[in-house]
């Protein structure tokens, strides 16, 4: 145990800041256990629930500062170079050896937030989003203060170890302190946060999302124990991907058909294939919109979003569509489509 854990402890105890105190106490008993001494840390886990001095707290973060976001249990298909970090800080969290703030770059639809979700799922925690709108105020010096009061929320929860922040799109607010462009304020603001990242408590699992991330404040990326690239998506990755997500819908909608093959061809004519946000809207919009009455209207619907221009035969076998695959996408009969190609 160090000078520092006592002098929480008592700190906390004349504070009558209960949350502080048991979150301290559970952080020396960790201590006690990583160097061997399992017994007394047991012991002083013993305590913490069965102590009456503490009155039990609901590990909810219920200010103004915060949004509960709701898991969901979607697939979330990622390609297994990205798959593989994300399983590194699950495996690091579960280890509570302190590794606990991450950062997710890359452009809009990668990824970033849902990964999130399911990482909560995983770690089976609630996952709680910083309303930056909440934070920024117009009154000098006000938006400081509320960062501080809103990493106070964060290190009081009583229940750390089932709660997951997440600073959506932080670049909202920590700005790059060197660019000559930036508001003063918003720079003082920056550096506030930094103080206040290496104070926060370890057991909080924090995850940051950024979609500028070479405009990102440098002294700001080195607070985050990983950065995850969510940007290394090859075409393949892409396809396979969509090919997840329409499994996944045509489950929801039992009469609509099945036709990989033509769907994998219509994907494939993307230049380039849309990351999985946006791929996800646009095989969801084509199903839900779909003909009740025709199981492949959903096909002819995204070969529309593909190539917006008239409809012509010709231009579709040139993409490689066969004339059964040509009737499915324009509604005109297998001997027509035969007939038309032949005469031009």
């Amino acid at each position: 145990m160090k000078k520092k854990n006592i002098i929480n402890l008592i700190k906390y105890h004349v504070e009558n800041n209960e949350a502080g105190f048991r979150n301290e106490a559970y952080e020396i008993a960790n201590e006690f256990d990583q160097i061997g001494d399992d017994q007394l840390a047991a012991y002083i886990m013993a305590l913490l629930s069965n102590a009456n001095t503490f009155v039990p707290q609901e590990s909810n973060l219920p200010s103004e500062f915060f949004e509960k976001i709701h898991i969901g249990n979607d697939p979330l298909p990622l390609p297994e170079v990205i798959e593989q970090d994300v399983m590194g800080i699950v495996n690091a969290v579960s280890r509570n050896l302190g590794i606990n703030k991450f950062l997710f770059e890359g452009v809009p639809g990668t990824g970033k937030t849902e990964t999130a979700k399911q990482m909560a799922r995983i770690l089976n925690r609630d996952l709680y989003a910083v309303d930056f709108s909440a934070i920024v105020d117009s009154k000098l010096g006000q938006t400081q203060k509320n960062i501080v009061a809103l990493f106070k929320e964060i290190n009081e929860v009583a229940h750390p170890e089932k709660v997951i922040v997440l600073f959506d799109e932080l670049d909202s607010i920590a700005l790059d302190r060197t660019n000559a462009n930036d508001l003063r304020e918003m720079g003082r603001a920056t550096s506030t946060i930094l103080k206040e990242l290496d104070r926060m408590n370890e057991r909080i699992v924090l995850i940051a999302t950024t979609n500028l991330f070479k405009y990102f404040d440098k002294a700001m990326v080195r607070r985050f124990d990983s950065v995850i690239d969510f940007n290394r998506y090859t075409q393949q990755d892409l396809l396979e991907i969509a090919e997840i997500l329409l499994n996944n819908f045509l489950n929801k909608f039992k009469c609509t058909g099945r036709n990989i093959r033509l769907f994998r061809k219509i994907m494939s004519l993307f230049s380039p294939i849309p990351y999985p946000g946006e791929l996800k809207n646009i095989i969801r919009a084509a199903i839900a919109f779909s003909s009740p009455v025709d199981e492949f209207d959903y096909l002819r619907r995204l070969y529309k979003t593909v190539c917006p221009d008239k409809i012509d035969i010709r231009s579709m076998q040139a993409q490689g569509f066969t004339v059964r695959e040509i009737e499915i996408l324009t509604g005109i009969s297998k001997s027509q489509v035969s007939r038309e190609l032949k005469e031009r």
